[in-house]
């Protein structure tokens, strides 16, 4: 038929613009628990940004120079390291424990103060009404409020209101106290119990007023700031960085930026020194023992130009004397470079780099080994550093551990020929030596022994000298040491709070609340198996929609056309019957059947409703009831279901007349289903059954079979044949939305033609399609049962 086509066109057109259409107004619809829910999202919204504690984001900036060489705290060429690796460990060694320890040693930050606000405890800094005294060399309590009460100016009292508090001991283990009891103390007087000791001053000189304070361990304030800082480079090509964290109070978080940028400057400074210090210690250790033959020898000689009268030595002599000498002076000076050659071999074969001094600060001039060890100095430094964040087994140690061995060899090889040439010097200088020492025999006895004793002394002098310079020289050194890195910009706080943000949390509330309901309605529709909608069913399925009928709220009352036919419900019925006349000629003798897929979907209701509205327009009405195993039609009419169709198709009564009904309504008359047979299947199919309907055909105008659900039983199909066409029904929230699919099945696969659906039982108040007012194009409000209905709500 060509009003099928063009019916499916229709769906399948209008399925674009379904789900708007469709959830729109069901969204519109639950708009009192969108309000409720936004209420509720935006007080929780309000709880927690006025209770959660607002955090400021403190910044500094700090440059790191790189590629320094020698003694660089940061980076060196002897580590082979691009600029990235550099910066990368620089940015992990700012953020370790051991600089995070140093710099809090500086700050007494392990006494958190606090004052209550409206909503929370904001924390301050500095300016505290009390300062509290801890000594830690007693047990403290950690990590919970202590609050303090003034009782007057000079007395308060001391009450924890924490339901458990952490617990130090001074050798460092924890535990865990409960229930600690109020009590009274005075200010500036030492508190000691078995829990803690302590001492709190009222700086404030008020009588009235209210304080928290809370105890940190170092551990946890070590952990808290390390973990907690961010450091990130202010430019990818440079190496500026900028170094921030997070912090309850501004002054706080600048106070400690500003230490830790300090003491990691300290620190670089501190190893840049330590190489000079090693230099004087030695240069030290080897004074002291000159120092002392020093004055021996210069007290000797003054003893024997005394005791011999000998104050000036010949023309000859003193030649001799100062051939000697220059020549025991350089013999000196080996014999130092040789024991610290020495001892480097020492150092090298012990790894013990921590001691190892630089040769040039001795005077050694060799450029290849002080290049060396400046190279190991360097490495092993960094590995120190590397060390203090990392494991042994990192790569960047590993590295490190092999460079040292790679030096420490080539070190070594250098030394073996260095040490050799050292041999053959003092060598020869000992054979030129014993060379003059011949002519100085000649020399009369008492200038011999005065040039030993001016020899000594003359020497251990110029040794003395020559010492003293190189130490002179190691400590203007260290005192012209300054930082390689410096501070570019000294730690700031911004004004405006990281988080908790208002702006961010009322508006992540108001999108929650809003979109929650609208998520439960769209989860409602995606889970929803039911068919709730007519445009559903008229988009998913394959046959004309006829008509809407409204749901009949007086379950009493069936007979909604006889018995309320001013309703919504008997207009539905008359626009089904209004639609029916397009389907079949005029005036054509109509003979249909209803039914559904499963039981209680509204088939009979319609049927008997149906059949009345055909009734009131004079047509001759035939009601037959073919559900014989749940005959339901004779409650209604008030009628005795004694005999029926049963008892005709069985052979029980012959006479097909016997077994109508007539109805107290004009032109309606019933063939009930009869008493349930054994076998109902069968009798529908049988012959009796086709002739019953040819005879009726004769004698009605109207036929309508109310048929048992396709979904359960068989005998529906076999109908088909009889009628001209079928009326499928479908019921708002009952019928499954896979009925659709069974029934287009039928359609398609079997061939069935001349079937048509009604959508039963919709609510009209619950249902999002505007277009369905009741029925179709009629106005709410417009009939009886619902202008009852509003004067009901108005009462």
């Amino acid at each position: 038929m060509s009003l099928d086509q063009e019916d499916n066109d229709l769906f399948k057109g209008e399925e674009s613009s379904f789900d708007l259409k469709t959830l729109l107004p069901k969204i519109i619809r639950v708009w009192p628990w969108i309000l409720v829910s936004l209420a509720i999202f935006m007080g929780v919204a309000f709880y927690l940004t006025e209770t959660t504690p607002p955090m400021y984001r403190v910044s500094s900036k700090f440059f790191i120079k790189e590629n320094e060489k020698a003694f660089s705290f940061f980076e060196n060429p002897a580590m082979s390291q691009d600029q990235g690796m550099g910066l990368t460990n620089e940015m992990i060694i700012l953020k370790s424990r051991p600089i995070a320890e140093a710099t809090l040693s500086k700050l007494d930050f392990q006494v958190e103060y606090f004052q209550q606000e409206t909503f929370r405890k904001s924390e301050i800094y500095k300016q505290t009404p009390i300062v509290v005294e801890v000594d830690w060399k007693s047990p403290q309590l950690l990590h919970g409020n202590i609050q303090v009460n003034w009782l007057s100016a000079n007395s308060y009292l001391l009450s924890f209101p924490d339901e458990s508090y952490g617990q130090l001991f001074p050798d460092g283990s924890y535990s865990n106290l409960s229930k600690l009891e109020s009590a009274e103390y005075k200010f500036g007087e030492w508190i000691e119990t078995p829990n803690f000791k302590l001492k709190i001053n009222n700086t404030s000189g008020q009588e009235s007023g209210e304080s928290f304070f809370v105890l940190r361990d170092k551990n946890y304030l070590v952990s808290q700031f390390s973990i907690g800082l961010i450091i990130e480079l202010e430019d990818k090509n440079s190496s500026i960085l900028n170094i921030s964290l997070l912090s309850q109070n501004r002054s706080k978080g600048e106070a400690y930026l500003n230490a830790l940028m300090s003491t990691y400057l300290e620190l670089e400074l501190f190893e840049k020194n330590e190489i000079a210090n090693r230099t004087i210690n030695f240069i030290d250790s080897q004074v002291a023992g000159v120092a002392d033959s020093l004055i021996f020898f210069e007290n000797k000689l003054q003893d024997f130009r005394s005791s011999n009268q000998i104050f000036n030595l010949s023309t000859e002599s003193s030649a001799v004397f100062t051939q000697l000498t220059e020549i025991e002076t350089q013999l000196a000076n080996e014999n130092l470079k040789r024991r610290y050659y020495q001892s480097l071999r020492e150092y090298l074969v012990r790894e013990n780099y921590n001691e190892i001094v630089v040769p040039s600060g001795l005077g050694i001039d060799d450029p290849y080994l002080n290049g060396l060890i400046e190279n190991l100095l360097a490495v092993q430094v960094d590995r120190s550093r590397l060390r203090a964040t990392q494991t042994d087994l990192s790569p960047q140690v590993r590295e490190a551990n092999k460079k040292l061995g790679d030096l420490n060899k080539s070190i070594s090889e250098i030394l073996e020929n260095v040490d050799r040439n050292n041999l053959m010097v003092i060598a020869d200088l000992e054979n030129r030596k014993r060379q003059i020492e011949s002519s100085f025999r000649s020399l009369p006895q008492a200038e011999q022994n005065l040039i030993r004793i001016q020899r000594q002394a003359t020497l251990n002098e110029n040794i003395y000298n020559y010492l003293s310079e190189r130490r002179a020289e190691s400590a203007i050194s260290k005192a012209s040491n300054t930082p390689s890195n410096k501070i570019i910009e000294y730690a700031r706080a911004g004004m405006l709070q990281v988080s908790p943000k208002p702006s961010r949390n009322y508006l992540a509330a108001f999108f929650a609340g809003l979109l929650l309901p609208v998520l439960l309605v769209l989860g409602r529709e995606f889970f929803q198996t039911k068919i709730e909608e007519p445009r559903y069913l008229e988009r998913k399925l394959k046959i004309p929609v006829l008509s809407t009928i409204l749901a009949n709220k007086n379950k009493d009352e069936n007979l909604v056309v006889f018995n309320s036919g001013k309703s919504g419900i008997a207009e539905g019925f008359r626009s089904l019957r209004s639609n029916i006349k397009f389907l079949v000629p005029k005036d054509k003798q109509l003979t249909f059947m209803i039914t559904s897929t499963i039981s209680g979907e509204g088939k009979t209701f319609c049927a008997m409703n149906l059949a009345s509205v055909y009734s009131l327009t004079g047509k001759k009405t035939i009601l037959i009831g073919c559900d014989m195993r749940k005959p339901k039609i004779f409650q209604d009419f008030g009628v005795k279901n004694d005999i029926g169709l049963s008892t005709f198709l069985s052979g029980q009564e012959e006479d097909y007349s016997k077994i109508v009904k007539k109805t107290q309504y004009e032109n309606l008359d019933l063939i009930l289903s009869g008493p349930i047979p054994p076998n109902p299947s069968e009798l529908l199919f049988s012959s009796n059954f086709e002739k019953l309907v040819s005879h009726l055909k004769s004698d009605y105008e109207v036929i309508i079979l109310d048929t048992p659900p396709v979904g359960l039983v068989s005998e529906t199909l076999d109908l088909l044949t009889l009628v001209d066409f079928t009326l499928f029904v479908f019921r708002q929230n009952y019928s499954e939305k896979i009925f659709i699919d069974a029934l287009n099945g039928l359609k398609e696969q079997k061939g069935v033609k001349n079937i048509y659906a009604i959508f039963n039982g919709m609510d009209a108040n619950k249902v999002s399609y505007g277009g369905y007012g009741y029925s179709y194009g009629y106005g709410y409000g417009y009939y009886d049962d619902e202008k009852k209905s509003k004067k009901k709500f108005r009462a």
